[in-house]
């Protein structure tokens, strides 16, 4: 009988997922059984899987995945159960430690966050982790979300957040409203928390600070 934990591995770029499944095949106890170039592709290899009765235990899932879909919509996807599996745990391994996309990612439903450029070892704790129903956080995750905790009055809100990125493209009051499906007073108003928390009067430096702070990505 194979006990090993069975993980769905999905990156866009095949030297990426390449070395990754070379360094979990060095991990005993830890068994690539299938890949994915997307979210999309990874939805069909867990439903597969199981009508095979091979089911995964834990996916490891990238973010950005370039046209196809991004990781954070298939986390929600699979922990909402659309892939006709009872929900394995997610977690997300990336190389963006900002506050945008681990909060998207929480949301979502990940069971944990990691970074590429972990070691190797963090890397396999936390998928064993994630395998047990445990949380497992990349410690500069951690530390991010322990001071957004502790300073709650300063720190941006997930909406706020949110909002942050939509004005780094450009959006208008009117398209972020319709997009979040929220008020164009509404946004006005968060957008005046925005700039009070990050000491801006506008949104050119509302965005400047938000990187420099790595709340959300360079543009």
């Amino acid at each position: 009988m194979n006990n090993n934990i069975r993980v769905l591995l999905v990156d866009d770029h095949p030297v990426v997922r390449a070395g990754l499944r070379a360094m979990l095949a060095d991990f005993e106890g830890v068994q690539v059984v299938a890949e994915a170039a997307d979210g999309g592709a990874a939805l069909a290899e867990l439903s597969k899987l199981h009508t095979l009765g091979e089911p995964v235990d834990v996916v490891l899932m990238d973010l950005q995945m370039g046209p196809g879909m991004d990781g954070v919509t298939a986390t929600g996807k699979i922990k909402a159960g659309e892939a006709g599996t009872p929900p394995p745990p997610v977690l997300v391994l990336t190389t963006y430690d900002n506050d945008a996309d681990i909060l998207a990612a929480v949301e979502a439903g990940a069971s944990g966050y990691m970074l590429k450029d972990a070691p190797p070892e963090q890397i396999r704790q936390a998928v064993v982790s994630a395998a047990a129903g445990q949380t497992a956080l990349a410690p500069e995750v951690a530390a991010r979300l322990m001071g957004r905790i502790r300073n709650p009055v300063h720190a941006l809100s997930a909406r706020e957040v949110q909002l942050v990125e939509l004005l780094a493209t450009g959006m208008s009051n009117r398209a972020m409203a319709k997009q979040l499906f929220i008020s164009e007073a509404t946004v006005k108003t968060h957008l005046v928390h925005i700039y009070g928390k990050l000491g801006v009067d506008n949104r050119t430096a509302a965005i400047a600070v938000a990187t420099q702070r790595r709340i959300i990505r360079s543009q």
